[in-house]
């Protein structure tokens, strides 16, 4: 059975809020660095970035060293504010009128019936809503990476001398684990 989806927006938006958490943010990722990690259309990136941007959750640095930086705090920014730039406010149940259509000869018991269905699926939404606003991106990586600490990567610098960091921080995961 298909369900509500998010759209690949929303995944290419967690990756760049991902990224700008990532980064010292000092130092702005660029838009070509964004587009190499993600790949896909740049327009499309463009706009996902840009709603992230109206959505208060990144800032547009203008200049030859511009770019992107995260605007809040990663442990302020929930995974439904990204969801929220990314898709608006999010209702399962269409309520297309169907349900008045077919059983149009039952009126009162009809509009009731409009009136649960609606019901039952706006408080099913809110749920929803309340267990990823009490998930931060902060929470996300650090549950991802085993830290308390999330490690700061220059995503501008070379493919290799970023794999050189990388490596070295998964060593250190690795024998903290141990």
């Amino acid at each position: 059975m298909a369900g509500m989806r998010l759209t690949r927006g929303f995944e290419q938006a967690a990756c760049i809020i991902t990224l700008l958490a990532t980064q010292d943010p000092s130092i702005p990722i660029s838009s070509e660095v964004i587009h190499h990690r993600l790949s896909g259309s740049q327009t499309y990136l463009r706009k996902i970035m840009r709603k992230l941007v109206v959505a208060g959750l990144i800032k547009s640095v203008s200049g030859n060293n511009g770019g992107f930086t995260i605007a809040h705090s990663p442990k302020k920014i929930s995974l439904y504010d990204v969801v929220l730039a990314t898709e608006g406010e999010i209702h399962t149940y269409p309520d297309t009128g169907l349900i008045d259509m077919v059983f149009k000869d039952f009126q009162p018991v009809t509009k009731q019936g409009t009136s649960v269905i609606n019901q039952v699926f706006h408080q099913a939404d809110l749920l929803w809503e309340k267990a990823l606003k009490k998930q931060s991106v902060y929470r996300v990586i650090s549950d991802t990476l085993g830290e308390s600490k999330i490690p700061l990567v220059n995503w501008n610098e070379s493919d290799e001398k970023r794999e050189l960091l990388i490596q070295k921080l998964l060593r250190n995961i690795r024998q903290e684990m141990k």
